[in-house]
């Protein structure tokens, strides 16, 4: 347990790369991620600057074949330039419901994407009513459309307040 002086909070997440090239380009133009020095542990990593934390790239074998929805996600700015980027891409998992842009009932903007290696990326806004809508190919999906949200539901946000409490 964590004492009460103490706080927690996300430093980095590594996702596996099969091709540093391809996954940092990837990075550098989606998300403007930068590169930065890494150490040398051994075996290949890229470290790149993602906003005020970073994402690390560590060097794989071939892939499996076997995708996972475990994945990341980050906060934009803008929503719309990054759908492009991606949509450009071919980054979107058609054929499933990653493929679509959402609307949660908070009013927030998610949307997901594989990159080079296979990784699943997460990406959200924290208003639709500050997003051009008419951008996306599709319309977005509203998930109270289509998934019954209770009350305790509606409260949901992926955006905490600045001043939460580590619990």
């Amino acid at each position: 347990m964590i004492s009460e002086n103490k706080s927690v909070r996300f430093n980095h997440v590594s996702v596996p790369a099969t091709d540093f090239g391809q996954s940092e380009k990837f990075y550098r133009d989606v998300l403007d991620c930068e590169r930065i020095a890494a150490p040398n542990f051994g075996f290949p990593v890229c470290w790149l600057r993602l906003g005020d934390l970073q994402l690390h790239l560590q060097q794989i074998g071939p892939k499996s074949g076997v995708l996972t929805y475990q994945h990341f996600a980050v906060t934009v700015d803008d929503f719309a330039s990054v759908y492009r980027a991606l949509r450009d891409r071919g980054a979107f998992e058609e054929g499933t419901r990653y493929a679509d842009v959402w609307i949660l009932p908070s009013g927030e903007l998610q949307m997901f994407a594989r990159d080079p290696a296979g990784n699943l990326i997460e990406v959200n806004h924290p208003d639709q009513s500050q997003v051009d809508l008419s951008v996306f190919s599709r319309p977005p999906r509203r998930l109270a459309d289509e998934v019954e949200q209770e009350p305790v539901h509606c409260g949901a946000t992926l955006f905490l307040p600045a001043s939460a409490e580590v619990r």
